[in-house]
């Protein structure tokens, strides 16, 4: 099996990459009139790279953790060069200015990615990152601000397995909001998600997964509550959400997902849907009782996912290269 060591100068190299690569762009923005600004560099000076707003986040994120954690095997230099010509004060504060202006854009996943960039950068020991952790900041003001209003208003979460997906948006902002010490936006986070999901039980995973799902909408749920829930009360609550997890039901959670058309972008999706999906499962066996016989299905049925997403992390083009290593770290580092 793969170990991080093995490949992070390789998932370093891809980040500065990504980040580095401003066309081809899927901006995901409005234009307004004549004469209003469009090129992804003017619109967004810090995150114009990797395809799209939410992937350069995530690819900063990926560089800061690998900073941080993996030294020895990466190129600190090449990191260090890149993060100083993004994450600078005047490029987050018109960031920033976009996010207030555009209140719905990146809602929650890009959000959620821009607050753990904000905590990787607060937890890393390199002294260079207080600087980036600074600039930052008014860019994690605003994304509070925005997620206590969003969740002041929403009716219901959204259940799909892409950027949409409330319990994925909504466990990467409680961490990341318990990291940089938010209690009010953690609270907030608690008190919502646990009146939408804690009661849900029986649910039909078996419908998992739709054809361009990159998460997996019953381990983002499960995964949420593992981080809210006292541990004595996961076990329980699990048996009731996904009742077959003993017998390795429903067999299309268990199945790593087949992509046959990976110029496909949103086919191409399945293969992060693997990543995503061994990540989860090895926080969920983690955090079970040593003596609950799910711990060791969900560790095998998660080598099993991991083994068919790492061969293609990169080399399939630009629409997967942009964004799948992330994946790859979350897995192999959980």
């Amino acid at each position: 099996m793969t170990a991080i060591e093995e490949v992070a100068g390789h998932y370093a190299r891809i980040a500065v990459c990504n980040i580095g690569t401003e066309f081809p762009h899927a901006t995901h923005h409005m234009v307004s009139g004549v004469g209003e600004a469009s090129r992804p560099r003017e619109l967004h000076p810090a995150f114009h790279g990797a395809y799209d707003w939410h992937s350069c986040v995530h690819m900063h994120w990926l560089l800061v953790r690998l900073l941080g954690d993996r030294p020895a095997d990466v190129d600190t230099k090449l990191i260090r060069t890149t993060l100083n010509g993004t994450l600078t004060g005047p490029a987050i504060r018109a960031e920033a200015a976009y996010l207030r202006a555009h209140p719905s854009f990146e809602r929650p996943y890009g959000w959620a990615w821009a607050l753990a960039l904000a905590a990787a950068c607060g937890r890393c020991p390199d002294p260079v990152a207080e600087r980036w952790s600074a600039a930052l900041r008014p860019l994690a003001d605003v994304i509070e601000e925005l997620v206590l209003g969003w969740l002041e208003r929403a009716v219901a979460p959204v259940r799909h397995g892409v950027h949409a997906n409330t319990a994925f948006g909504l466990a990467i902002l409680h961490e990341s909001a318990a990291s940089l010490g938010r209690d009010e936006l953690v609270t907030a986070i608690e008190k919502q998600a646990l009146g939408w999901f804690g009661g849900d039980r029986d649910y039909p995973a078996g419908w998992e997964p739709s054809g361009q799902d990159f998460l997996s909408p019953a381990l983002c749920e499960a995964d949420l509550m593992r981080r809210l829930l006292p541990a004595e009360d996961l076990p329980g609550w699990l048996t009731g959400f996904l009742p077959g997890l003993t017998d390795g039901a429903p067999a299309a959670l268990f199945a790593p997902a087949e992509v046959r058309d990976a110029s496909d972008g949103h086919q191409a999706h399945l293969y992060g849907l693997n990543l995503s999906r061994a990540w989860q499962f090895r926080t969920l066996a983690a955090a079970l009782p040593s003596d609950d016989v799910r711990a060791a299905t969900l560790r095998d049925v998660a080598d099993r996912h991991l083994a068919a997403g790492l061969p293609h992390v990169a080399g399939k083009g630009f629409v997967s290269d942009h964004w799948l290593a992330t994946y790859a770290f979350l897995a192999l580092t959980a």
